[in-house]
């Protein structure tokens, strides 16, 4: 039996629209910014952000992909990519055989604090002085309940 789709109202497409716009402009802009400034793609920017924020500057490979909500082929080439650059490296896992740890090399430490700077001025400049305080606490809030609705969905 295929029940009728619950269609979305003018509202709600507007709302969805608007977001799927602005969240394709933003990455897409940031992403051009990042990689004129820095050299870097935003893949490289993410995974060197994750990895230095990381306890010892490393990761499993199987959690960065999981919190790039990237399949582990994708996450797999991007890595390969970034240590031909000497940005990560691979590093065994001892406690698993099969798991490996990602982590941040000198290169990638000194490629991530040069972008940064950068990175946070354009972040600031097209996201944060759109809005007043209180409308981007309202977006923050907005943001996690977003995302905490989704965490009990299944895929």
């Amino acid at each position: 039996m295929n029940e009728e789709p619950r269609w979305l109202s003018p509202d709600e497409q507007r709302a969805w629209e608007n977001f799927i716009r602005m969240q394709e402009a933003l990455i897409g802009r940031l992403s051009r910014l990042v990689r004129s400034d820095s050299g870097l793609s935003a893949a490289d920017y993410m995974v060197l952000v994750r990895l230095t924020e990381a306890k010892d500057g490393q990761m499993r490979f199987l959690e960065l992909a999981k919190l790039a909500e990237w399949e582990k082929s994708r996450m797999s080439h991007q890595i390969s990519r970034m240590v031909k650059r000497g940005l990560v490296a691979k590093k065994e896992c001892p406690d698993d055989a099969r798991g490996a740890f990602v982590v941040a090399t000198t290169l990638g430490y000194e490629a991530i604090q040069e972008a940064a700077p950068v990175h946070v001025e354009h972040v600031r400049r097209l996201f944060i002085e759109a809005m007043t305080p209180n409308q981007l606490n309202t977006f923050a809030r907005l943001s996690q309940r977003v995302l905490d609705h989704m965490e009990k969905q299944p895929d």
